[in-house]
Formats: C-alpha cells, structure tokens, sequence
C-alpha cells in the first residue's frame, strides 16, 4: 500500500507519457532549436537505409548490442579543405577491428566507402572529423548477438574546428590497468580505461596519461600513440603488438625518413623503450589523427629533454600536417560536394 507523502511524490514527479512520434520528434526539434551551430550536419544510419540531415533523428536503438554489450568497433577520418585524410587506412583498419570482434559488415569496402564519401558530401562540411561504427546490430537484449538479423554500420560528420598542436602538455604514468592485447589491438568501443585513464590525469593537473606495459615498456596514450626522439636524434615508435596501430603514427613512419635524409634525424625504428629510457628522451609526442603530433614537455612533474617544445617535434609535426594539406592523393580523397 502507498501511504500519502509517496502518493504525493509519485504526483509531482509525474513522468510524461507522448502520445505519439510527432510530438516527440517536435520535443527533440525544440532541444535542437536553442543551438547556435548544429555540431553534427550529417549521419548515416544502415537501420534507416540512408543519411539524416536533421539532428533530432541521428539515433541508434536501444536495442543494439553495440549500445548495451558493448559489442561494435569503430574508426574516424579527418576532414580538411573538403578532402578526407588516410580514409582507405582507416576502413581497412575497421574491417579487421569487426574481423577480431566477429562482426560481419553489412556491406563491402567498396560500398562502406562510397556511403562514406557521399555522407561527407551530403554534410556540406569542409573541416572536421569523420566518425563510423560497425555493430552486431539491433535485435534483442541477450547476450549472444545471434538474435540480430543483420549487422550495422553506423557513421557521422563532426563539424568542428582543429589545428596544428604546438603549445607543449604535460603528461602522468596512469594507474588504470591497459587493455590486453587482443582488445587494444582492436579499435572497440569499449573506451572504459580510456576515458578514466584520461581523467585520472585531468584529476592531477595533466593533459593524458601513458600506459607502461607488465614489462615496464611504453605502450600508448588513452587515444594516441606516442613517440620518442633520443639524444641521439632517433625517432622511436613502441611496437604496435601490444597496442593500437595508429593510421596517424604508421604514415608518420612513412614520412619521417625525410629528416633522416637531410640530416636531421638519425634513424627512424619502432621498438621496445623502458620508461626509464624513454625519460632520457630529448623530445617526446603524442601522435593521433585531429593532432597530428602534440609534443609532450612533462612526465610525471619532471621535464622531458629541457622542458620546452622540440624543434624535431615540431618538424616531425609538420612533414604530417603538410601531407594533410597537400598530400598526394594516395591518402587523400577529394570530396564531390554537390
């Protein structure tokens, strides 16, 4: 039996029940309505068939096991000057994410990349990011994903603004134990560890954190990879075994033996490096796709090389950027924006 003060309370917390699409979709128009600039011009949805250009309809059922289980991966491109950067890279790379999480695409590279393309197009946008997810799909709340009838791809544009990192950020060893291989070599949205290892370092004053691995080798950052120039002018990557192979690092790779040959690197390797090793560093980097290269001045209170941002940093920083730019278009694909 419900006595009067409960009675009471179930009254003024009376939730309201819609009575049909229309007035929800009108409800979700008037949160839209409010905003300045809408963040998100485009999505595409395989559930719908088709890409949504209005905001109040970007959903994805509840009923997903990417939203419930966990079960999905995902990947993102850069927009800029209305081309996408490394986009072939970073499909590949879903693909083998959903591969490793036994998740079939509903469709080809081909057509992924096609629908991807016409998505940004359809977005209008010139500069930001672009984000897409492939997921067991919808069906029921179990936990095997054998009740979904077909996979889901999911996508959408980010309309924001970015630029060439060059002010220095300091940087703390995180507590938050790293993902084992098998998950951290796949790209899945279970950024868990990520995200407390990112506010683990907010909580101390610092940008992000870096995870050492059970053999006290650098692994990564919680959605970077990071990198080393020596005193001996080497650039070093952590192997990418243990960790996510960044589309961003592996073309850094491919960029880098340019300072080698006119001198001003000594080699370029990817390899193990113990934290006391990499401490020694002359210059330290965080390198993702929206960055490209962030250079790194402190770790764990204690400067890295002097403290201040490295001219190599800057100049491995660059070589990126400037493929971003004006790039070949091996790795960058010019948008038919209609």
């Amino acid at each position: 039996m419900f006595n009067s003060v409960e009675i009471e309370n179930m009254e003024e917390s009376q939730v309201h029940v819609f009575s049909s699409a229309t007035e929800l979709v009108e409800k979700l128009h008037q949160k839209w309505s409010s905003v300045e600039k809408v963040p998100y011009p485009a999505m595409y949805s395989s559930v719908y068939g088709g890409i949504i250009l209005d905001p109040a309809l970007m959903v994805i059922p509840i009923d997903d096991h990417m939203v419930h289980r966990g079960h999905g991966v995902f990947d993102t491109a850069i927009i800029l000057d209305g081309y996408l950067y490394e986009l072939d890279g970073h499909i590949d790379r879903i693909l083998l994410s959903a591969s490793r999480a036994k998740i079939s695409s509903p469709f080809p590279k081909s057509t992924l990349r096609s629908i991807l393309i016409q998505l940004t197009s359809a977005s209008k946008c010139k500069k930001g990011t672009l984000r897409y997810w492939l997921s067991a799909g919808p069906g029921d709340f179990l936990l095997s994903p054998s009740g979904c009838p077909t996979s889901a791809f999911y996508a959408v544009v980010i309309d924001e603004e970015f630029s060439q990192c060059k002010e220095g950020v300091k940087v703390i060893t995180s507590t938050i134990p790293m993902k084992v291989p098998l998950f951290a070599t796949s790209k899945n949205v279970n950024y868990l560890p990520n995200v407390l290892s990112k506010l683990e370092a907010e909580e101390k004053g610092a940008f992000a954190s870096i995870w050492v691995d059970d053999d006290g080798y650098v692994a990564e950052g919680p959605n970077v990879n990071v990198g080393f120039v020596t005193r001996e002018k080497e650039l070093i990557l952590p192997f990418f075994d243990k960790i996510l192979s960044g589309c961003t690092a592996k073309r850094l790779l491919e960029l880098a033996p340019k300072l080698v040959e006119n001198g001003r690197l000594k080699s370029v390797t990817v390899g193990n490096i113990t934290v006391e090793e990499a401490k020694q560093a002359a210059e330290m980097m965080y390198i993702g796709s929206t960055l490209p290269v962030l250079p790194i001045i402190e770790w764990d209170e204690k400067p890295i090389g002097d403290g201040k941002v490295g001219e190599l940093t800057m100049a491995l920083s660059d070589l990126v950027w400037e493929d971003m730019v004006a790039g070949p278009e091996t790795h960058r694909i010019k948008v038919p924006y209609v």
